[in-house]
């Protein structure tokens, strides 16, 4: 019983979510910085398909998901991911204007 706790909460800590949040977010959404909505809807998915066959680990999941070190873990993701997001960006755009600028000559 164990290893399959561990396995749930490895789970939970990986693609934890808050349920009404996901729903909210489209995950083709353009500009997009939050690299997290993927897990978060695959999340709200394997949510949904456990809260069908057992709503008493369904409830277990959303009550585990919503535990202080999942939420910290996740805020923590969410921050230092936008940031290599933004600066990723910004690479992006000063590879693009050396591009011009050196390669085109415009």
């Amino acid at each position: 019983m164990l290893p399959s706790r561990a396995l749930v909460i490895a789970l939970i800590l990986l693609l934890s979510t808050t349920l009404p949040e996901v729903h909210s977010k489209s995950i083709f959404e353009k500009d997009r910085r939050d690299w997290l909505v993927i897990p978060d809807a695959i999340a709200a998915y394997i949510y949904e398909a456990v809260n069908k066959m057992s709503p008493k680990v369904g409830q277990f999941l959303a009550d585990a998901a919503q535990t202080p070190a999942v939420v910290v873990t996740r805020n923590f993701l969410i921050r230092e991911t936008t940031k290599l997001s933004i600066l990723a960006e910004q690479l992006m755009e000063k590879i693009k204007n050396l591009w011009y600028t050196k390669v085109l000559g415009y």
